[in-house]
């Protein structure tokens, strides 16, 4: 994409578009002023939510009944295949990608959850609260792609006897013990360690926006509830479990459901450091590899990215429905 094209695209996303919402909306209301007002009352809001709802309708359910239906025909757009493509996405190589989003799926939200909430509340214990939770929302500011170059930097291992310049493999070798390949372990040593190792990178990027989240409703557990538990002789951890927690539920299940669809949307962090090798690849990178590696089969990458889809609008109705339930 030259200057020239980009220039133009941002001309039109950023001047051309609002200024015909505008137009448009300008227009409407100096209709609606020459009819009769009652029936102008009724007609102001649609006025107003038309342009928006061309918006969604432009950019969002038109691409995704288009992704639908190629789905359902063959690589060159032509012929009506059925559930081949969505067969072939469920198995063979892809098969292993499935596997590693159920990782992701499980054990990122758990990682950031659980550390989180143990985050949360030992921070609002101490006197440098406010330094703490700002030390652990520094990673928030970093962007996925830059958090991934940094940790594979950290993650980097040479064979044994050579110079590691990751930091971690350099630590471990001061300490005379061998380096440990993070991210490259063969297929026959645990590959999924491998995973495991990225996935840690993303509850490292997510911890942040946790803490914040649980620590807000942890503060607003009230006191005198923890210091009636206290003087009854309940420790700590039942204090934590019968009266901290379920105050807290709501928050924990809003970081939970919100790491759930980033675990299953993961894309940033497996290509920036993995590109998928190594065993570590995802269903969001098998979709980017379909779509731009072999763009002449839309079948197959329209499969993927409308799985996605089925995967990820139970946790979006989950989290409507949570939102209307707290608003009533």
């Amino acid at each position: 994409m030259n200057t020239l094209t980009l220039g133009r695209d941002l001309l039109v996303g950023v001047l051309l578009v609002p200024a015909v919402v505008l137009l448009l909306a300008a227009a409407g209301e100096r209709a609606l002023h020459r009819i009769d007002h009652r029936v102008a009352q009724r007609l102001r809001p649609w006025g107003w939510l038309t342009p928006v709802l061309v918006a969604v309708v432009a950019v969002l359910v038109y691409p995704t009944v288009l992704t639908l239906v190629r789905s359902l025909r063959g690589a060159d757009g032509t012929g009506f295949v059925g559930l081949d493509n969505y067969l072939w996405a469920l198995t063979g190589d892809n098969l292993r990608s499935l596997l590693n989003n159920a990782l992701w799926v499980v054990l990122l939200p758990l990682g950031v959850v659980l550390l989180g909430l143990v985050m949360a509340v030992l921070i609002d214990r101490v006197r440098y609260e406010r330094t703490a939770r700002s030390l652990l929302v520094l990673p928030t500011a970093i962007s996925l792609t830059a958090a991934g170059i940094s940790w594979r930097l950290l993650y980097s291992w040479s064979p044994e006897g050579r110079t590691q310049l990751g930091v971690l493999n350099a630590v471990l070798t001061k300490l005379g013990l061998s380096p440990v390949p993070w991210i490259a372990r063969p297929p026959s040593d645990m590959q999924w360690l491998n995973t495991v190792a990225l996935i840690g990178v993303g509850v490292w990027a997510g911890l942040g926006l946790s803490v914040l989240v649980l620590s807000a409703a942890v503060k607003a557990v009230p006191e005198e509830l923890l210091e009636a538990a206290r003087l009854d002789g309940a420790g700590e951890i039942r204090v934590f479990l019968n009266i901290t927690l379920p105050f807290v539920w709501p928050s924990v299940l809003t970081v939970a459901t919100t790491q759930f669809t980033a675990a299953v949307k993961t894309f940033d962090v497996v290509y920036v450091m993995t590109n998928g090798g190594a065993g570590t690849n995802v269903v969001a990178n098998q979709l980017y590899t379909e779509l731009f590696r072999y763009p002449s089969d839309l079948g197959h990458a329209s499969a993927i990215a409308v799985l996605l889809l089925v995967v990820t609008l139970p946790v979006v109705w989950f989290n409507i429905r949570s939102i209307r339930r707290e608003a009533l």
